[in-house]
């Protein structure tokens, strides 16, 4: 898996102070994407296991109260992101069981594949759907666009 950007502390990508990672890759190529430079599965950086354990011990850093992780992208859900988001939510809950997951992908909660749902077993917040130009809202919170839904998992 790659990845364009990782923000260690975020205000803007989910509720509290948050770890963010942006991942690469994204087939729904929505019209009026922000994030288009994502789409490739090939740009931005390798993940390494580096910065796995850096996200990991940002979430544990005491000195700045983070409240969870976020993974945007492109997309974390798209099949070539899936062997290293499940690797990295598993983690983040067996070693930071006190924060939560938020996690944003174009792909519907009802149409996910086995591992993409194996993934949604072990986050918080699931935020789904394309983002649609045409139902695009400035005044929604976490979402871009009307279609977009909040799903709160646990």
């Amino acid at each position: 898996m790659n990845y364009h950007q990782y923000y260690p502390v975020d205000v803007v990508n989910g509720p509290g102070t948050r770890c963010t990672l942006f991942v690469a890759g994204c087939s729904h190529q929505c019209r009026g994407c922000y994030n288009q430079t994502t789409w490739r599965t090939d740009s931005g950086r390798p993940f390494t296991l580096a910065i796995e354990n850096q996200l990991i011990a940002d979430l544990n850093d005491h000195r700045i109260r983070r409240q969870g992780l976020s993974l945007s992208g492109g997309d974390p859900l798209h099949p070539d992101n899936t062997a290293a988001i499940l690797r990295l939510v598993k983690r983040v809950k067996r070693e930071c069981p006190d924060k939560d997951i938020w996690l944003w992908t174009g792909y519907v909660l009802d149409e996910l594949s086995g591992l993409q749902q194996e993934i949604v077993s072990h986050i918080n917040v699931l935020v789904d759907g394309k983002f649609e130009q045409e139902q695009q809202d400035p005044m929604l919170i976490w979402r871009g666009s009307r279609n977009q839904v909040i799903h709160y998992l646990r």
